[in-house]
């Protein structure tokens, strides 16, 4: 028997939102893994995609003469496309894509291989439902039926109230939605994705205006709030004073591989003999945000919080910084140099780095790469030490010298002979691999400190090591608690984003510090060191030889941690136990982390600190 039965257009509408809604709560729920803690969570999860897409769908058919159902397949795969990528982008790094990041995307890696990592043959269902209405719409009775101005402006006007309906229910559900829309979860789970991005684009023209309508009284307030810090001398002040400084960024590098073992082998020998007789901070913490190597760089260079979306050496690399570069230059007479075996281009590190006052970029241009000594995403560590070493060797002293590595990227790709250390057995391919280019980082460290003794560059210098951020992501979380053997905790996710920060002075003691503290932290710490005074310089960090346990270390997303609590996924717990407690517990450090921030962005996006340099 043959199927004969014909749709109406309207009925295929009605088929398409159905599907994209479905589609939606499924991937938020699922995908998203977005928690509802109680039924107005999930009701609000539930409800929050049906304004926009009413909106999306309807402007795709109705804003012609005729019904078009090619704009309705168009807008479908539009919608789905853009679903799909916030999906794969949120499996590693728990985030959602913004404007800014879609256009760095070449700089998150584009279509490769961590790309690729990321999918599954079940996304397929994703677009399954285009195929149905591909079908459907073939069969419609009038495949370009007219629709009168009547029924087009009732159905916008029904939209728009969903809309602005569902926007109030979000600010009711989170008072902080609008003011705090860095927290780009809490934005996803109470105004739905696609509203979310509607909001992204319209807020992203905030650069421009803020930058044009900032004066010098902008600084007022944050002068006002940055002096209350109290910055204590210790007697280690001025104790690496005029050494040169070697800066080690150490790719993905977790904290958890300190004195961690495989096999019953350490992954990183080198570090755990380095860090008996180094200033070793074993709770500082991953801040960064979507610019992440690029992040972390940013705020040791200046002490500033990164921004929320996309990069700010992407976004305002034409900014006036009072950098650690210049301060070096104007303190001590340094010479500053980056060492980095990618593109001069990638991150627009070419201009940011002229920006922050660097005399000098060595590229990979400035390197022999081949394909025997290169993988991923350039050349690996150890011929990068190697090269890198003769290149140091010329620098005018005392210099600034930073090194950024990059074999230990994921996906963690690394030729099997060159394994130091054989593969975790965690049932995960990601946290397996992970060990072994951590290793032969380690392996590369210690052929470079090696060389720089050898070549009597050793002595007179001053070398921080730091893990730039997290390289397992949440996803990868579950097999990283098996591996190390960890109890199951909701705050786990926040403690597995501590990253080793190393500071190794020839000849001094070693000592651990426990102080919770962030990358923001590490630039005062060295001022500190060398001598050179760190206040007022319209700056967050602290020294972490000084630090209060009780300030929260600021996270990108409004989140924190400091020796009593930690505030994840808008909720507050114990650190010590885990405990979910009341929220108020968390409010008096909370507006904290809502205040710097507010001032750190107001600084950046209007571009402030050329207020400063004209009044010095």
């Amino acid at each position: 028997m043959r199927f004969n039965h014909r749709f109406s257009a309207k009925h295929v509408i009605l088929l398409a939102l159905l599907c994209m809604w479905v589609k939606t709560v499924a991937v938020s729920f699922v995908g998203f893994e977005l928690p509802a803690h109680s039924l107005a969570d999930a009701l609000v999860m539930l409800i929050n995609p049906i304004g926009s897409l009413l909106l999306l769908i309807g402007a795709s058919v109705f804003l012609t003469k005729t019904v078009n159902m090619k704009w309705l397949l168009f807008s479908m795969l539009l919608l789905t496309g853009l679903i799909y990528g916030d999906l794969l982008y949120y499996r590693f790094y728990i985030d959602y894509v913004t404007v800014s990041i879609l256009f760095q995307f070449k700089n998150v890696g584009g279509i490769g291989p961590s790309t690729f990592e990321l999918m599954s043959s079940w996304d397929l269902l994703l677009f399954a439902d285009i195929l149905i209405i591909a079908w459907a719409s073939r069969k419609t009775t009038m495949p370009r039926e007219t629709v009168s101005r009547r029924t087009k402006g009732l159905y916008f006007s029904i939209s728009a109230t969903i809309l602005i309906i569902n926007a109030a229910i979000g600010l009711i559900h989170s008072p902080h939605l609008f003011t705090a829309s860095y927290n780009r979860e809490q934005m996803v789970k109470a105004i739905g994705p696609f509203n979310y991005h509607l909001y992204d684009i319209a807020t992203g023209v905030r650069p421009s205006i803020d930058r044009a309508m900032a004066t010098h009284l902008d600084t007022g307030k944050i002068v006002e709030y940055i002096s209350e810090k109290d910055e204590k001398k210790t007697e280690l002040f001025g104790i690496a004073k005029g050494k040169n400084i070697v800066m080690i960024s150490m790719e993905s590098t977790q904290n958890f591989v300190i004195n961690q073992k495989v096999g019953g082998k350490e992954i990183t020998p080198f570090l755990n003999g380095l860090i008996k007789e180094s200033f070793y901070f074993d709770q500082v913490y991953d801040q960064t945000a979507q610019g992440k190597t690029s992040d972390s760089e940013f705020m040791i260079d200046t002490s500033l919080y990164p921004l929320s979306g996309g990069s700010v050496f992407v976004r305002r690399p034409d900014n006036v910084f009072n950098s650690l570069q210049q301060l070096l230059k104007e303190e001590g007479g340094y010479y500053s140099a980056a060492f980095h075996g990618n593109d001069a281009s990638f991150w627009n590190r070419e201009q940011m780095y002229e920006s922050l006052g660097y005399n000098r970029f060595f590229s990979k241009k400035d390197y022999q790469v081949t394909d025997d000594n290169s993988i991923n995403y350039g050349i690996k560590d150890i011929p990068f030490f190697e090269q890198t070493v003769t290149h140091m060797s010329d620098l005018p002293s005392p210099y600034f010298a930073k090194l950024i590595t990059l074999t230990n990227h994921f996906p963690f790709l690394l030729d099997e002979d060159e394994q130091f250390i054989s593969m975790a057995n965690t049932g995960d391919g990601v946290v397996n691999r992970y060990v072994t280019t951590v290793r032969y980082q380690d392996e590369a460290i210690k052929q470079l400190f090696d060389q720089l003794k050898s070549d009597g560059m050793y002595e007179n210098t001053i070398f921080i090591l730091y893990g730039d951020h997290y390289g397992i992501s949440e996803k990868y979380e579950t097999a990283l608690t098996d591996f190390l053997e960890n109890e199951e905790s909701p705050i786990n996710h926040t403690l597995y984003k501590q990253v080793p920060v190393i500071i190794h002075i020839p000849g001094l003691a070693g000592e651990t510090i426990s102080t919770p503290g962030g990358e923001v932290d590490i630039r005062p710490t060295l001022l500190h060191l060398l001598g050179i005074e760190s206040e007022n310089l319209m700056s967050f960090g602290h020294n972490l030889l000084t630090r209060s346990n009780r300030h929260p270390v600021v996270f990108r997303d409004g989140s924190f941690v400091n020796d009593k609590y930690v505030m994840q996924n808008n909720i507050c717990y114990k650190k010590a136990t885990g405990e979910a407690i009341p929220e108020s517990e968390c409010e008096k450090s909370a507006e904290i982390v809502r205040d710097e921030l507010r001032l750190s962005d107001e600084i950046i996006y209007g571009d402030l600190l050329r207020f400063m340099k004209i009044k010095q």
